[in-house]
C-alpha cells in the first residue's frame, strides 16, 4: 500500500514537471520569437566588396529584437556592394549596402549627387598622417592677393578656408575605414559636390593646399575671412619699446587699534581738619576786678 502511494506520488511530480517544460518552452516562443534568421557577414568584409554566397551565412535572431534593414536570405544580398566594412558575425543591412546594380570600388560608396577628386599632399598637408577615410576635414589655401577690389592686401600672402566639413573617402589606394593608426601618403581622395570641386581645381591652381582635420561631430559653419600678413602682425604687434615702469602706490598702512583705558577711579580726599570753635570775644562793657582773694565784677 505505501509502494502504491510512494508511485502514484512520483507519477504526479513527473507529469506536473513535463507540464511545467511544456508551458516554459510555449512562453519562451512567443516571447522570443524562434525560428527567425538574419543574415550576417561570415568573415572580415571591406568596403566596395561584392557581396558573394560564401561570404555570408544565416544565424537564428529573435524575431522582437531583429534589426531594420535586416535580411533573412543570403541569396537576396548576391552582387550587392559594401559601402562600410563588416566584421564576423555583424548583420548585414541596408544601409551598409550602396544602391543596386552598383559595381565593386570606391564609386560605389560614392553618395548620391557627390563627386571624388584627389588632391596631393605631404606629411605636412595630410595632417601628419592624421586624415583617414572616414574622417572629415576643411581645405585651406594659401596664395597671394591680386584682387583689385582689395588694394589694402594687394599682393599680399593670405590664407582663407575654402571648404568646410568634406569627407575623406580614402587615402593613397586605401579606402578601409577600420584603420586609425595615422599614415603618411602622398594624395588624399575627397568626397565633394560639383561646385566644390571646381572651387578646389582652381585653389590648387593658384596656391597650395593644406587639410585642417576637425571633430566628426562638429558640423557649424565657420566664418572666416581669411588671414593675410597684414592682419598677422596687426593681431600681434612688435613691441617698439618696453612699456615705462607703471607707478604702484605704496601700501596703506594698517589701520591701528586705539584701546581707550579706563579712568582710573577718584582717589578719596582725606577728612578735612574739623574747624577751631570760634574763640569768644571779651565783653568790653564788664571789667572783672580781683582784691586779693575776692573777685567782683564792675559793669561800665
Amino acid at each position: 500500500m505505501k509502494n502504491t502511494r510512494a508511485i502514484i506520488v512520483l507519477v504526479l511530480a513527473l507529469l506536473a514537471g513535463l507540464a511545467a517544460v511544456v508551458m516554459a518552452a510555449k512562453w519562451l516562443n512567443q516571447r522570443g520569437g524562434a525560428g527567425a534568421q538574419l543574415v550576417v557577414a561570415a568573415r572580415d568584409l571591406n568596403l566596395g566588396q561584392p557581396l558573394e554566397a560564401t561570404a555570408l551565412t544565416s544565424v537564428a535572431w529573435s524575431a522582437t529584437v531583429l534589426p531594420d534593414g535586416g535580411f533573412r536570405d543570403p541569396k537576396e544580398l548576391e552582387g550587392r556592394v559594401l559601402k562600410t566594412a563588416l566584421t564576423r558575425g555583424e548583420p548585414v543591412l541596408e544601409s551598409k549596402l550602396a544602391a543596386k546594380g552598383s559595381k565593386g570600388g570606391l564609386s560605389a560608396v560614392i553618395g548620391a549627387g557627390k563627386r571624388a577628386i584627389t588632391v596631393k599632399v605631404n606629411e605636412v598637408v595630410g595632417v601628419a598622417g592624421f586624415a583617414l577615410p572616414g574622417s572629415h576635414v576643411d581645405v585651406m589655401v594659401h596664395t597671394t592677393v591680386d584682387d583689385e577690389s582689395n588694394k589694402r592686401n594687394q599682393g599680399a600672402a593670405m590664407s582663407k578656408i575654402v571648404l568646410e566639413r568634406i569627407l575623406v573617402l580614402a587615402i593613397a589606394q586605401e579606402a578601409s575605414r577600420d584603420e586609425t593608426k595615422p599614415k603618411v601618403v602622398s594624395a588624399v581622395t575627397l568626397e565633394v559636390t560639383p561646385d566644390q570641386a571646381e572651387l578646389l581645381d582652381v585653389a590648387r591652381s593658384v596656391g597650395s593646399l593644406s587639410l585642417v582635420l576637425r571633430n566628426q561631430l562638429d558640423t557649424q559653419p565657420t566664418r572666416s575671412v581669411g588671414m593675410s600678413k597684414a592682419d598677422l602682425f596687426a593681431a600681434h604687434p612688435a613691441a617698439s619699446a618696453p612699456p615705462a615702469p607703471v607707478a604702484v602706490a605704496p601700501p596703506k598702512p594698517a589701520p591701528v587699534k586705539r584701546v581707550v583705558a579706563a579712568a582710573p577711579a577718584p582717589k578719596p580726599e582725606p577728612p578735612k581738619p574739623a574747624a577751631p570753635p570760634p574763640e569768644a570775644k571779651p565783653d568790653l562793657t564788664k571789667i572783672e576786678v580781683i582784691r586779693g582773694v575776692s573777685r567782683s565784677t564792675v559793669e561800665m
